[in-house]
């Protein structure tokens, strides 16, 4: 049996730079279309995260060469060098990574504090990126076209997306048996609620201001705007109820009746110009996100949830409500609409800095 499995393990694996280099270029895959995921909450955007899910599950087979391969090196000290210490974290931490992955999509239910195993999975695979740099800067080797040319080339790295695609089918249908009902994006479902109990208070990085004076408080409506508009709480009576899903990048997502005003008609009231295509919304911490004016005109501006005013938790006196969004776009205690003929270029920037003053 032994002497089968090695033969079939000879006849699939590729040569050993190939192996390097295809777990290079699927890692930096990975990467982008993680970090590309976390705004891709429309039903769209499904191919991505299969892509993400078939991908991962190619890696695991080509890290199991890999090990398989440098098992030697790694297991007698007398063959240690400078680098294994950071080889041998790079492989714990890409094995966290896709391990973590890989239970979430499966049903497993573990929480590290506030944290979700999808958390955990974001985070392992974040600081793949900075160690792989380093390891690379001793162990990098320039590949040739005959590591990859070839007809038994290409049956293998088939072979492989086949055990990808395979396995990403298999973990989906063992947290289906295990009753795990989850969206395209991997968010789960909360128990049926409504209001500001159904649905957990999170904040995206440090974005958690005090309490908000709501008589001291106004919303501006300013940048490429004929009439600018300065409204209080008062002006902001809800006058549309919208039923909207949440899908938050912590893994779950909830669907509740939020009542505001459109968006679009307070950008009819400031009459808009001809030149606007984005509008970004922006919050008293300084946390904003933009988005075609198209699209901005259809969301709402909530100030209540349920039959509830919104908690200042979930973002009172007034958030952003936008269909097909992900969770961190639905910008909480606005303070400003601003229309401008470009997306504003801060906002990565602003989502990681808001409330670190």
């Amino acid at each position: 049996m032994a002497g089968r499995i090695a033969h079939l393990r000879n006849r699939l694996e590729p040569p050993p730079r190939a192996v390097d280099w295809s777990i290079l270029v699927l890692v930096l895959f990975e990467t982008l279309s993680g970090v590309l995921s976390l705004g891709a909450g429309h039903p769209a955007n499904a191919l991505l995260f299969v892509a993400h899910g078939v991908a991962g599950l190619s890696l695991v087979a080509l890290v199991g060469f890999k090990l398989y391969r440098v098992r030697h090196r790694v297991l007698d000290s007398r063959l240690h060098d400078r680098t294994t210490a950071i080889s041998v974290l790079l492989a714990i931490v890409a094995l966290a990574a896709l391990g973590t992955g890989i239970a979430w999509v499966a049903g497993v239910e573990i929480r590290f504090g506030f944290w979700t195993l999808l958390n955990v999975h974001i985070g392992f695979g974040l600081l793949v990126i900075p160690i792989l740099l380093v390891h690379l800067r001793s162990r990098f080797h320039t590949p040739s076209r005959a590591d990859f040319a070839g007809r038994r080339r290409a049956l293998q790295y088939g072979a492989l997306l086949v055990f990808g695609a395979a396995a990403y089918r298999a973990t989906e249908i063992t947290g289906t048996v295990q009753g795990t009902t989850r969206r395209f994006t991997g968010s789960r479902p909360l128990p049926p609620g409504e209001g500001n109990d159904a649905f957990p208070v999170t904040s995206w990085v440090a974005d958690d201001p005090d309490p908000i004076d709501t008589d001291a408080w106004s919303l501006s409506v300013v940048g490429l705007v004929s009439d600018p508009l300065e409204l209080g709480v008062s002006d902001l009576d809800p006058d549309e109820t919208q039923s909207v899903l949440l899908d938050c990048t912590s893994g779950w997502y909830t669907e509740q009746d939020w009542s505001g005003i459109r968006l679009g008609d307070l950008l009819d009231s400031a009459d808009v110009e001809e030149s606007a295509r984005w509008v970004t919304v922006r919050s008293v911490t300084g946390y904003r996100w933009s988005f075609p004016i198209a699209e901005a005109r259809e969301m709402l501006l909530a100030t209540r949830v349920g039959d509830e005013p919104l908690s200042h938790g979930h973002g009172a006196p007034l958030r952003l409500v936008a269909p097909n969004r992900r969770g961190f776009q639905w910008v909480k205690w606005i303070e400003t609409i601003e229309v401008r003929r470009r997306r504003d270029p801060a906002q990565w920037v602003a989502v990681l800095v808001s409330g670190f003053n």
